[in-house]
């Protein structure tokens, strides 16, 4: 379903269309009426009009992309920075592929998305494969596909832009690319700042609350060079550093990331093309964690993750064959990863007494085979398989007396490893002009995080357990979609249906105050948990949507998501079978707007419904239903200046994005409004 929106915080004013290909689905350009399954591309300057402040809160505009707790990078901790699309995904460790520029922006350790370190003035397009793409791309598409396209370096040009708003928030961002030689150079870069929020609601707080402050910054740089044969070489080099404050004195998170990849693209004629991919991360992640007092005037420190250090390592070739109606791609791909938590807790006497180590490695490799080809004028076909190797080595969990010395536990978790075959299969039919009829379905796996495997955590009172044990989550997915379009208007409407069998859930198995097995001492009012599989659950449900130009000067637009996302079977915990899953409402609806009542000047407001939704997994603290607004607005002064204005949540409506087993609601992102200028030369 695709979009036309005014570039209203473009340079020029006119009307423009997405992106003719989108290259997410099967990691080749094509057009996206030929995709079977359900696709939604942003271009750079959508995704910038957006009146949300972060990378994150603008793709919420896009039908079936939701996050986890309901909170934006804004405020959210890191590690619940995860991404769900249709609802097959509400935890931290996402089960949706998330990509910046073909390569994972998913957390080595942990699975989570750390959406600051995407551009926005430099974004070229967005894309969301909503249940496809797990054949082309492997381990943790289960979801979907998420992929964030910068800008390729090219002819001299930049932008800078500036912003200054609601709790001392501002924000810098420039993109510069700039010919020399034979070459070309792009240097991009960020500083962020925000004293933030409260997040514990009005009612709820004390004197230990204080605002999530947060602050980052990284800088990029590429180069792009002609080489021999007509091929093309790119280098790229990021660094990156934030922190944050998790709403009290004592929690708080760092992390820090150096990044670089090198890219090769090239063709032979116009029937072969080819690119490939090597890039290396070293990253490293830091947090503390307390339980407050129930007059929250007084925190206790729960655990200290002094450093999380994490690598990843990857490469991947993708070869495209082109023949009068047909089309064929393959490749493969591999991805090692290794990380570890080094941890103190238990705290007593004023100092955490035990020290905790764990983590391990993982290796994935895989190939795939696409194919698509026109069986008539009006039809075509598209079919494939991926076959992924797996391995995970070095597990490991070692916790000693940090007084003595004296080991507590030493585990050591044999080495695993196995095969897991994911085919493809997909019809587009366009019956009349206008019309397009499509179905799709999939096989998908996910292995579970290094974190899943083996940290175990604390929040508060509910402490969970690692699971060293955990089984492949695997998914068979399947949708059927119709879409028309006539003149100005387009109508949509997808079924959907997942199937989803071992998924991971953080599963409750005690009540505190007392010690029990496995978790050890659960407080009063705490939780003990555990990460276990569940043998089945299935999501299923309706996407609606629909596009109207009825003028140049505007465009409205309006979706819909019911989803019924239910546990299905669960031998370790038979009361949770016929629940609802955790973290996914039942109804979710967008609506938006661009509006240019004059040739300078251009509104983007947006309202979107969250239904009501549970935050744990037996459906006992449920999580009531908001109705955000959010404006955007723009004036242009001349080619090279702009001023815009957003204010996200314009009515201060409260976003409940958590509940704790006492009953205190932590709330998401108040009245926010930014302003500030775009200048391009």
């Amino acid at each position: 379903m695709f979009l036309l929106w005014p570039a209203c915080l473009g340079l020029n004013a006119q009307t423009i269309a997405l992106p003719t290909v989108v290259v997410s689905a099967s990691r080749t350009a094509e057009a996206p009426e030929q995709v079977p399954f359900s696709v939604t591309a942003l271009s750079g300057e959508q995704f910038r009009a957006n009146p949300a402040s972060s990378a994150d809160g603008a793709l919420r505009s896009v039908p079936g992309f939701s996050l986890f707790r309901r909170s934006d990078s804004l405020s959210a901790n890191p590690t619940a920075q995860g991404v769900s699309l249709r609802g097959l995904g509400p935890s931290g460790a996402s089960r949706s592929l998330v990509l910046l520029d073909g390569v994972p922006l998913n957390d080595p350790f942990g699975g989570w998305v750390a959406w600051s370190k995407v551009p926005r003035e430099s974004l070229a397009a967005a894309e969301v494969v909503r249940g496809g793409g797990a054949t082309a791309w492997g381990n943790a598409a289960l979801g979907g596909i998420v992929q964030l396209l910068t800008e390729s370096p090219g002819a001299a040009h930049g932008r800078l832009a500036a912003a200054y708003g609601s709790f001392a928030t501002h924000n810098t961002e420039i993109a510069v690319s700039q010919p020399l030689g034979t070459g070309t150079l792009q240097l991009l870069g960020r500083d962020f700042a925000s004293d933030g929020f409260t997040l514990v609601a009005p009612e709820d707080r004390g004197p230990i609350d204080h605002p999530a402050a947060s602050e980052h910054r990284w800088l990029s740089g590429r180069w792009r060079q002609e080489i021999a044969g007509g091929a093309a070489f790119t280098l790229t080099a990021r660094t990156y550093d934030e922190n944050r404050n998790n709403g009290t004195p004592y929690q708080r998170n760092a992390s820090q990331e150096d990044f670089v990849s090198v890219a090769l693209a090239g063709a032979t004629g116009s029937t072969f093309a080819w690119d490939a991919v090597a890039y290396a991360q070293d990253q490293s992640f830091a947090s503390t964690f307390s339980s407050v007092n129930a007059a929250r005037t007084a925190e206790t420190p729960a655990s200290d993750q002094f450093a999380v250090p994490a690598e990843a390592f990857g490469a991947a070739w993708t070869g495209t064959w082109k023949r009068d109606q047909a089309r064929t791609s393959a490749g493969f791909d591999w991805r090692r990863v290794r990380g570890e938590t080094r941890e103190h807790f238990t705290f007593s006497a004023g100092a955490f007494t035990r020290e905790r180590v764990a983590g391990g490695t993982q290796e994935m490799a895989g190939l795939f085979f696409l194919h698509e080809r026109a069986l008539a004028p009006e039809l075509r076909t598209t079919f494939g398989g991926r076959l992924d190797a797996w391995r995970e080595t070095d597990g490991h969990r070692r916790e000693t007396e940090r007084a003595t010395g004296n080991m507590l536990r030493d585990d050591r978790y044999a080495d695993r490893d196995g095969v897991e075959l994911s085919p493809s299969a997909g019809l587009v039919w366009q019956p009349a002009a206008g019309w397009r009829v499509r179905a799709a379905a999939q096989q998908a796996f996910r292995r579970p995080t290094l974190n899943e495997l083996y940290r175990p955590f604390r929040v508060g009172n509910v402490i969970t357990e690692a699971n060293a044990a955990l089984e492949t989550e695997r998914a068979t997915t399947a949708e059927f979609g119709i879409e028309h379009t006539r003149d100005a208007l387009s109508l949509g409407a997808t079924a959907f249906w997942n199937d989803l069998r071992e998924a991971v859930g953080n599963v409750t198995l005690f009540r505190g105050p007392g010690s029990f097995p496995i978790v050890g001492f659960v407080p009063a009012d705490g939780l003990g948990r555990q990460r276990l599989n569940l043998e089945r659950t299935r999501v299923q449900g309706l996407e609606l949507s629909a596009r109207w130009t009825p003028h140049a000067t505007l465009s409205l637009t309006a979706d819909y998501l019911y989803n019924d996302a239910k546990v299905r079977a669960a031998s370790v915990a038979p009361g949770l079978v016929g629940k609802r899953l955790a973290q996914v409402p039942r109804h979710v609806a967008t609506f938006g707007a661009a509006w240019r009542p004059a040739q300078s000047f251009t509104l983007t407001p947006r309202v979107r419904f969250l239904g009501q939704q549970f935050e744990d997994d037996e459906n006992l603290q449920r999580l009531g239903a908001a109705l955000v607004v959010d404006l955007g607005v723009s004036y242009r002064l001349n080619e090279r200046l702009e001023l815009y204005l957003n204010a996200e949540n314009l009515t201060d409506e409260r976003i409940e994005t958590g509940r704790s087993a006492d009953g205190l609601f932590n709330t998401g992102s108040p009245r926010l409004v930014l302003g500030g200028l775009r200048f391009a030369w």
